[in-house]
């Protein structure tokens, strides 16, 4: 657990040094240090300890991607840390990504990290592989993913199956009937995004 998230930590450093000088970036997601204690005299003789973070505790990303946060995709905390976990993606070319960032406004604790099935860089994480693959699917772009230059995840097919869907879903097609729906029927419904 501690190599886990001071690994992330460390990352999460080098985020900052390349994000924070940028105009208009801001602050910038933090993962908090924690630190193994040794007690002997105690029945269990070993113990994790970090600061304590007081105020709401939000879940911006998690292993498994089913959780609905909006907070995840609307707030700027949320939005920094796809952007964290894109760039990661990106520096250790699809190899490594921190996941399951949740904590207190920008200071961030209990995270995961996935690699390869082999590793990065002889470092294995305590995540699936399949949540990089998910990310790679899920991860929509943001402001900060640009004014960082970070490449678009979504590759050129699917592009084209996308722009293709929107076109045929605006032809009108012959063998469609127009139905008659009650107004009340046509309100907007909640929607689920399993966003990173």
């Amino acid at each position: 657990e501690c190599y886990v998230q001071n690994t992330a930590r460390e990352y999460a450093k080098i985020y900052a040094s390349e994000a924070e000088p940028l105009e208009g970036f801001g602050e910038v997601p933090e993962i908090i240090p924690i630190f193994l204690v040794h007690r002997p005299a105690n029945n269990i003789p070993y113990a994790t300890v970090e600061e304590e973070l007081v105020g709401e505790f939000v879940k911006y990303s998690v292993r498994d991607g089913k959780e609905v946060n909006f907070l995840r995709r609307d707030s700027e905390a949320g939005q920094k840390c796809c952007t964290f976990q894109h760039w990661v993606y990106e520096k250790t070319n699809g190899s490594l990504l921190v996941t399951d960032l949740q904590g207190v406004g920008m200071k961030l604790t209990d995270v995961g990290i996935a690699t390869l099935a082999k590793g990065y860089k002889g470092f294995k994480g305590n995540c699936s592989i399949s949540f990089i693959e998910q990310f790679r699917a899920l991860h929509q772009c943001n402001k900060y993913c640009e004014m960082l230059g970070l490449k678009s995840l979504r590759t050129t097919q699917q592009k084209q199956r996308k722009a293709t869907s929107v076109k045929s879903k605006n032809l009108p097609n012959s063998s469609t009937l127009k139905k008659t729906v009650p107004k009340k029927a046509r309100e907007p419904r909640d929607f689920i995004s399993s966003e990173h």
